[in-house]
């Protein structure tokens, strides 16, 4: 029993390791078919991991709720909606009179999610804006040379994708460099620039850094180093 709870899983994961990884150096129709077959099987996983998870939220608000911590109504609330949207994506109900609201024959499920789930969605993104505003008041704070660089950049930024920084570039002189021909406070141009050089660099070694981190990740749990994912530590 000791075997398929401790070794059965590192031999799985290192067999499909291996075979994932050869088979981009091996090109042909059965490499192709037997990464489709992957692809399949992990889908019927993630359906399985899914439930798992709905599970599992399930219990945690119910001991929630049943113990009466803090916050508990709002476990109501969330065990409440979920088996609302749940009857309502099995249930066959429609509303054909609300033509106005929702497109002709969806069900329940889709007048719900277009209709309450998308404006609360849009209202919970709409707080964010006064936390990011907030954290770019204090990010933006001159006391180094790279909170300067920030603070200038971010202006930038900011006038260059609203209407006043094209209406700005329009109405100030031109100056020639190097052969080209430039506004004085070409904004936009500015912005562009950011984006695409000083921005653009710091992305790719961002994201080098990811992919090298999930190389290394792979490499681990390929060769047994890294267990967590058999519910434990090391």
């Amino acid at each position: 029993m000791q075997f398929f709870k401790r070794q059965w899983p590192i031999i799985v994961a290192f067999v499909a390791g291996i075979l994932m990884w050869a088979r981009y150096y091996v090109p042909t129709d059965a490499s192709q078919l037997m990464q489709d077959d992957f692809t399949r099987w992990a889908r019927i996983l993630v359906g399985f991991a899914a439930i798992l998870g709905i599970l599992s939220l399930l219990h945690h608000h119910w001991t929630k709720i049943k113990l009466k911590k803090a916050g508990f109504a709002f476990s109501w609330v969330t065990l409440i909606t979920a088996a609302v949207m749940a009857l309502a994506g099995l249930l066959p109900i429609r509303f054909p009179g609300f033509a106005g609201m929702q497109m002709s024959g969806d069900g329940l499920w889709n007048w719900m999610f277009n209709n309450m789930f998308v404006p609360m969605q849009a209202t919970m993104f709409s707080v964010l804006a006064f936390f990011i505003a907030s954290a770019a008041f204090r990010a933006f704070r001159a006391r180094s040379i790279e909170a300067s660089a920030l603070l200038i950049a971010g202006c930038i930024m900011m006038i260059g994708r609203v209407p006043v920084g094209a209406w700005m570039a329009e109405r100030t002189p031109e100056f020639i460099l190097l052969g080209n021909s430039y506004n004085v406070l070409d904004f936009p141009a500015w912005t562009s620039w950011l984006l695409n050089v000083p921005n653009a660099a710091a992305q790719r070694g961002i994201l080098l850094g990811v992919l090298l981190s999930q190389v290394a990740i792979a490499v681990r749990i390929i060769f047994g180093i890294e267990r967590t994912y058999m519910g434990g530590g090391d």
